[in-house]
């Protein structure tokens, strides 16, 4: 009995992995917008009972990934340019305040691991690989907030990360980030903060431009 017991799972572990797991599938893009989650089958799949299935689901509504379009019929969301540009906008005001902040902050030790993930990111494009660049990009993004030292910009980033991620992974210039990632890593190692927040800024109004480009076939003004 207490050898069966061991192999099973806390309920709370099992949810997590399959939330995380539906999570990547859509930003990967193996789940597409408008897919339907059907709580049966994703069970089957796992291997697991529905109730974990059931509470990863209403994770990824919270999260905005999925939405419920009846009671019977739970879909992957599909971004609208509302959607998109709101993210962005957040994006605008963090990271920019972040990439100055990083600057006058980062050490040199700090600044050699963010070229490291650079160095991995020139790898990944050179590889075409589109899930490893957008992991390898999110880290940056994530390491530049950490370099700034203040929790509170992380705490608010951390509700729509999964989010962004997804937003990243939309946009497939994959040499034209790479290059802007150098260009904005350059700029904080100068330590001058008003040449960070300026890439920052340049590099996310790029990065909004291509997104809808690549999501609604237009570029906004």
């Amino acid at each position: 009995m207490s050898s069966m017991a061991a192999k099973i799972e806390p309920l709370g572990a099992v949810r997590e992995h399959v939330l995380a797991t539906l999570r990547q599938d859509i930003i990967a893009g193996r789940l597409h917008p408008g897919d339907r989650l059907v709580e049966r089958e994703l069970a089957e799949r796992f291997g697991v009972s529905r109730v974990p299935v059931r509470e990863a689901i209403r994770a990824l509504v919270a999260e905005g990934f999925v939405l419920f379009e009846s009671a019977r019929r739970t879909v992957v969301r599909r971004l609208t340019p509302t959607d998109v540009k709101e993210l962005f906008e957040l994006r605008e005001a963090l990271e920019v305040y972040a990439a100055g902040l990083a600057a006058t902050r980062a050490t040199p030790q700090a600044l050699a691991e963010l070229r490291e993930l650079l160095d991995s990111a020139a790898k990944a494009t050179r590889s075409d690989d589109a899930e490893a660049i957008t992991d390898v990009n999110t880290r940056f993004h994530d390491r530049i907030l950490a370099l700034a030292g203040n929790s509170l910009l992380i705490s608010v980033m951390e509700p729509v990360d999964g989010r962004l991620r997804w937003l990243t992974r939309q946009n497939e210039e994959w040499p034209q980030l790479l290059t802007e990632h150098e260009e904005l890593y350059e700029a904080i190692a100068s330590g001058d903060p008003d040449r960070a927040r300026a890439h920052a800024l340049a590099h996310v109004q790029a990065n909004y431009r291509s997104t809808v480009h690549h999501l609604f076939g237009d570029r906004p003004d």
